[in-house]
């Protein structure tokens, strides 16, 4: 039992040898273990704040470049859909224009081909005309007496008309 009951001057010597140490502790090593843990827990705390505005600024970014591609998405559809207007008011005004010119040759086309009918009309009654005076001019001279060779010679004549 003496093993568990320590005498009074072990405990005394003991006890002051803690006191000892303990205040020599405290006078050199305890302030700067405490500053040492102070300055490690600052510097935590602001790791952590860090850490924080960086999440916060990274969050901030995200929400930035989602609206970003909003907005260029809303700006390429705005484009897209001006440019399938532009294309389709070229086609409509190139179509437009397509057919006007078109009824304009027709019309020119018309009135050139009306032109040359008259003009051959007239060219072909003017030659008509000739030819009747013509023939009316060589019957009158010839004054034939004898019905028969009278229309020999007509025919003579028509014969000579449809070779020219």
């Amino acid at each position: 039992m003496d093993l568990l009951m320590p005498e009074l001057g072990l405990f005394t010597i003991s006890l002051l040898i803690f006191i000892i140490v303990f205040l020599i502790l405290k006078k050199f090593a305890w302030k700067p273990i405490l500053s040492t843990l102070k300055e490690r827990e600052d510097s935590i705390t602001d790791s952590i704040a860090t850490a924080e505005r960086v999440k916060e600024e990274m969050a901030q970014m995200k929400a930035e470049h989602e609206h970003v591609l909003a907005e260029a998405k809303a700006e390429r559809s705005k484009i897209l859909k001006e440019a399938k207007e532009l294309k389709d008011q070229i086609i409509s005004e190139a179509k437009a224009q397509a057919q006007a010119e078109a009824k304009k040759i027709v019309q020119d086309a018309s009135v050139a081909i009306e032109n040359q009918k008259m003009a051959a009309l007239t060219e072909v009654k003017n030659q008509v005309g000739t030819l009747v005076i013509e023939v009316a001019e060589k019957v009158l001279r010839k004054e034939l007496s004898d019905k028969k060779a009278q229309e020999a010679y007509i025919g003579q004549l028509a014969s000579e008309i449809k070779m020219n």
